[in-house]
């Protein structure tokens, strides 16, 4: 792409830390040549015959061939786990939570590979997977196994009931994450689950269903058919799925929401963001600018609630963009695997066509960008940390999810302009505030229209915290005592 061949100014006075190589081993990983459909229990071939293939981002090689699921793959699935839901949703729930409780632990035991698994899959930087995803994925199924013998405690003097088979589609981005956000509470609740993984990154989720055969959970109780968004679009349809949970773009969120209308099944959607990150002039500067580069360039931008849109007040912006510019020359990007990467691969071809696409729709439209100067890998889908800064309101890249390493900044001068620019946005997933006075946080946190607000850090994630947006980043909430409730009938 010609934008890379741009000369920048490195405004760095020293030269940066070197770094030797500190890859991540992987001879303890083991991924099959071929994956089947997990239905039952059990792993079968598909119906369709069909396969796809999943790539390593990072080096474009082929890691697994993965079955395609058709629709008859799809209704065994849901018949298995409608099955296992007249048992399930009976057995004593101490029983249902030591089973839960046995997920989470061997999801620990097998922590390390797949964090790999993870990494190779998906291109995102080994420590972000072996530090944040998939201690996360854990701690959700710890934390839901607690409540599911608890759970006339969290909704007292009401009858409580489960609904029957979750449909679930879940994103490229954090695979076993999401997985965890939406099959730990279907279980605590005593629902069944039909799971379906992004096509771009199904191994952990194929890991998962191993996971399920050494916990030996009761058959059909956790379902994953593989496939692209046909697929999803079979589970989320099926007439005996009774709720369907989505995380992914908008514009299938909204596809979803028209196909399950009328229909009389639950529906939580978890869609994009085009989040703001706000610094007010008495913040700690340096502290924001390392929570602007987690909120952004963390999993390489591939975060729905990315602080994507930076609001600085005026009299900070020159001297914040000057420490932000110094730090994104320190930030490497390269081998996934490699234990001091940054920043790693694009999830696939066609998010890289999408980013560059919406870049350069910048660049025509005056803004102007940064790049640090890093050199990239020959071989892989590879796109530069990048700041864009003259941005104005009416910019694509000011209101449209670009999904990567790309940030736009815009200014402010009053707390009242930084909450009308943060919500000039369709979407309303999350927002940060950094500032040094408590009272200036809770007033922009009662105006802002964003499902979560961090204050004075970005992207913290916790079990017990529930999660969600308004407006099109979706409805419902996964997390937390919030995230049980889709899953029951409540009288």
């Amino acid at each position: 792409m010609a934008l890379a061949k741009r000369p920048t100014t490195d405004l760095t006075t020293q030269t940066p830390f070197q770094y030797e190589a500190a890859p991540e081993a992987v001879d303890h990983v083991r991924i099959a040549g071929s994956y089947d459909l997990f239905i039952g229990g059990r792993f079968v071939a598909p119906h369709s015959r069909k396969r796809f293939a999943t790539v390593n981002p990072a080096t474009e090689e082929t890691l697994a061939q993965v079955a395609e699921a058709d629709e008859v793959d799809v209704d065994h699935a849901v018949k298995a786990a409608a099955n296992a839901f007249r048992s399930w949703s009976r057995l004593d729930p101490g029983r249902r939570a030591r089973y839960i409780f046995r997920l989470s632990r061997l999801i620990q035991e097998r922590a390390r590979e797949l964090a790999v698994v993870e990494t190779m899959d998906g291109g995102k930087p080994i420590k972000e997977s072996r530090d944040v995803d998939i201690p996360l994925a854990a701690a959700h199924f710890f934390y839901y196994a607690g409540w599911a013998d608890k759970l006339e405690w969290a909704v007292p003097n009401r009858r409580l009931r489960p609904l029957g088979v979750a449909g679930q589609v879940i994103p490229w981005n954090f695979p076993l994450l999401m997985l965890a956000w939406k099959v730990a509470p279907a279980l605590a609740t005593g629902n069944t689950v039909v799971l379906k993984p992004a096509e771009t990154t199904p191994l952990t989720a194929m890991l998962f269903a191993e996971i399920c055969q050494q916990a030996e959970l009761p058959p059909g109780v956790v379902n994953v058919v593989t496939g692209a968004g046909q697929t999803g679009s079979m589970v989320v349809g099926h007439p005996e799925v009774r709720k369907v949970a989505f995380t992914g773009s908008t514009e299938v969120g909204k596809l979803i929401r028209r196909q399950v209308a009328g229909r009389g099944k639950r529906l939580t959607l978890e869609l994009g963001g085009k989040a703001a990150n706000i610094v007010f002039e008495d913040a700690p500067l340096d502290q924001a600018v390392e929570g602007v580069v987690n909120g952004i360039y963390f999993n390489q931008g591939h975060v729905c609630c990315a602080g994507s849109r930076l609001l600085v007040q005026e009299s900070i912006l020159e001297p914040l963009l000057q420490k932000l510019k110094v730090r994104l020359g320190t930030l490497r990007v390269g081998d996934p695997l490699d234990k001091n990467t940054d920043v790693g691969a694009i999830n696939s071809k066609q998010q890289l066509e999408k980013i560059e696409g919406l870049v350069e729709s910048g660049i025509e439209e005056g803004a102007e960008v940064y790049q640090p100067p890093c050199e990239l890998p020959a071989r892989g889908y590879w796109f530069r940390p990048t700041l864009f800064t003259g941005v104005a309101q009416s910019h694509r890249i000011a209101r449209e999810e670009i999904f990567g390493p790309v940030l736009s900044v815009l200014s402010f001068r009053t707390p009242e302009e930084a909450v009308e620019k943060a919500n000039n946005t369709p979407y309303g997933l999350s927002a940060g505030v950094w500032t040094d006075k408590g009272s200036r946080i809770l007033w922009m946190a009662e105006r802002m229209r964003a499902g979560v607000v961090w204050a004075n850090t970005y992207n913290r994630f916790d079990p017990t915290s529930p999660f969600g947006g308004y407006k099109e980043s979706g409805f419902g909430r996964e997390g937390g005592l919030h995230g049980l409730l889709p899953y029951l009938d409540v009288d």
